[in-house]
């Protein structure tokens, strides 16, 4: 039996983030992931882009932690040569509706504390992208996108750099609350004595924290997963900034959007709707919903246009309910002391890294 003073389980974006965080304070830091290398779903399954805080409620933990983690995120990828680019974006409207929509972004966005949002004109649009039509924009300076695979990479080498350990193909199939601690059982046959668990666990976060007892229907934890797909086009060149609708007013997600990777190609997505089963499969069911979408702000050539890849995201938020929040808790008051939950981390998870990761420490601290 190994002994292990803080178990980490799920080596995604946030799982690295943390033990890359604790590792610097704390011995003896372990992070388990049940795949063969970090990453391999909603941290690789994304757009890539670096949020900027404009859409969250206010005093909400995506909105505190999405500000600063912006500006942190940008610093880190500098400091550590990880490509990326703070290309800025336009939420792009074509009436008075969805200009009163834009107008309603900046003030929310402004309260949060994103700096230098902007309306400007359809000239100015324009100027700054001539293909998209719009007949108004918020300007969001802040916004990016970032190599999140290189980014990965360089939060677990300086984890391990730090003495943590990082043990890949480790699926946790128990969790029994002992007197002092936790004993986690794996499938390969392995089993752990942990003084603390920070659950990262993503897509089935919540099963692990019902693996500890905790009853995620009372508490209203189950999650509750949501497809996005990805169309591309290599016809579509030269475009300078990621160029969004109006949100969706249910709040499930941010509209079909246009992003561009560093390398300036341009793909569309996600979409967004809940399915029962972890399945990246595709077809083009969804593409005439595409088409109809991306035709309001660009003009596509439907020749070219084809699939690209899929993720899947862990929502608190069902079906038709209104907005969740991230949870991110110590669970003392559930009777286990030093167990700590990050569930429904989904977007803008990728930008809030470090400071979930900061957030963490501050739980396990106090």
């Amino acid at each position: 039996m190994e002994q292990v003073n803080i178990l980490i389980i799920g080596a995604g974006v946030i799982g690295l983030a943390i033990a890359r965080e604790l590792s610097e304070e704390f011995d003896d830091v372990v992070l388990v992931e049940k795949e063969g290398t970090f990453g391999k779903h909603t941290s690789s399954r994304n757009s890539e882009v670096l949020h900027s805080g404009i859409y969250y409620p206010q005093n909400s933990l995506k909105a505190r932690l999405c500000v600063s983690g912006v500006k942190e995120l940008y610093m880190y990828a500098k400091e550590n040569d990880i490509p990326f680019k703070n290309c800025g974006k336009l939420i792009v409207a074509n009436n008075k509706k969805e200009l009163y929509i834009l107008e309603e972004l900046k003030i929310n966005g402004e309260k949060n504390g994103v700096p230098n949002l902007q309306i400007i004109n359809k000239a100015e649009c324009k100027k700054l992208e001539p293909q998209i039509i719009a007949e108004y924009a918020l300007k969001v300076p802040s916004t990016g996108i970032i190599d999140t695979h290189k980014l990965m990479q360089k939060l677990e080498s300086e984890a391990e750099n730090n003495g943590a350990f990082i043990v890949y193909e480790m699926e946790v199939i128990s969790i029994d609350a002992l007197d002092d601690g936790y004993l986690v059982n794996f499938e390969n046959g392995e089993i752990f004595e942990a003084n603390t668990i920070i659950n990262c666990g993503g897509l089935h976060s919540n099963k692990i924290a019902e693996m500890v007892g905790i009853n995620i229907e009372r508490e209203n934890l189950q999650l509750h997963w949501c497809k996005g797909e990805y169309y591309k086009s290599s016809k579509i060149k030269d475009i300078d900034h990621l160029i969004y609708p109006v949100p969706d007013s249910n709040g499930v997600f941010l509209g079909i959007h246009l992003t561009i990777n560093l390398h300036g190609d341009v793909r569309f997505g996600p979409n967004a709707y809940y399915v029962d089963e972890l399945n990246y499969e595709m077809d083009e069911a969804y593409k005439s919903e595409f088409l109809k979408a991306i035709k309001n702000y660009i003009k596509i050539d439907e020749e070219n246009f084809h699939l690209d890849d899929c993720g899947i995201r862990a929502k608190l938020q069902e079906k038709g309910g209104e907005f969740r929040d991230f949870y991110i808790k110590e669970e003392s008051e559930k009777g286990l002391p030093n167990f700590i939950n990050c569930i429904g981390i989904e977007s803008p998870g990728l930008t809030c890294c470090l400071t979930i990761a900061e957030e963490v420490r501050k739980l396990l601290k106090n």
